[in-house]
């Protein structure tokens, strides 16, 4: 049975490789973009499989309105992929006020928004797919993304509860956590902010160490999101990339490490307790 896709930021980048995917295969997308003259080549290659929408994900009422105007069109909603956002690059010192607060109005509070819009439906259909789409950045650190990873640390932790809110509504939530892939996110699609030059070297050391990383092909999230939204019990988490997996094994193995090792001042903080450190 053919699929009905939500996606947001389909304009490029993933969501409109995740959407062609799923027109190519014969499903149906609401494809959406703050310009939806950016759809037009899709419209003009798959016709009225598709129905484009302007959709700024910042605006709730806007999202609740484009939500229910492709769940109207289509009949049901089958698969919602937050994919809209951006990157901010700069230190946390960096930072400006105006950055910090887009940034979280369009990664965290669009995704909440499109979310809620969708939710009443698929409960009333019982069934159906939310993406979330983090990155490795949703659950490492580096410097220079602060903003960035606070963000998608706050998409990871409302998305997992949500996935325990729904489990036994037919509704899965799968939160995606691409490595770097070449796309328009470390490009033009990205904010810099003001740079100080006392972070200068940090900038350079990172510059440095992404140029070890072998890039992996944008397109060939493709299929793999088709694998995803196709299989009987997705999982709540998934890299998409080789490269999370070799940086959070040491990274989470570390947190361990070090959570033993102060636990002596977990117990005492704890109270009641005779603790030696």
């Amino acid at each position: 049975m053919s699929k009905v896709w939500f996606i947001t930021g389909t304009s490029k980048g993933f969501g409109r490789i995740w959407a062609q995917a799923a027109l190519e295969r014969g499903d149906r997308v609401a494809a959406t973009a703050r310009d939806p003259r950016t759809l037009q080549a899709l419209v003009d290659r798959y016709g009225d499989a598709v129905l484009p929408l302007q959709l700024d994900v910042t605006d709730k009422a806007q999202a609740d309105a484009t939500v229910q105007q492709a769940y109207d069109h289509f009949g049901r909603l089958d698969v919602v992929v937050n994919n809209a956002g951006f990157g901010l690059f700069g230190a946390i010192e960096e930072v400006s006020e105006q950055q910090a607060r887009a940034q979280i109005e369009t990664n965290v509070f669009g995704a909440l928004w499109v979310t809620k819009a969708a939710l009443p439906l698929l409960r009333a259909q019982g069934s159906g797919h939310i993406i979330q789409v983090s990155s490795i950045g949703g659950v490492q650190a580096f410097p220079i993304l602060g903003l960035y990873h606070a963000s998608k640390w706050a998409l990871e932790g409302f998305s997992q509860s949500l996935a325990a809110e729904v489990k036994d509504l037919g509704i899965h939530v799968t939160i995606v956590e691409p490595t770097g892939y070449p796309t328009d996110w470390s490009g033009p699609s990205a904010v810099q902010a003001e740079p100080i030059d006392a972070y200068k070297p940090i900038r350079e050391a990172r510059r440095a160490n992404r140029g070890t990383w072998a890039p992996a092909d944008p397109q060939a999230t493709g299929p793999a999101i088709l694998q995803l939204v196709d299989a009987e019990q997705p999982p709540l988490r998934v890299f998409f990339g080789t490269t999370p997996l070799s940086i959070i094994e040491p990274e989470y193995a570390k947190r361990l490490e070090e959570w033993h090792e102060w636990q002596w001042l977990a117990e005492l903080a704890n109270g009641n307790q005779e603790v030696t450190a």
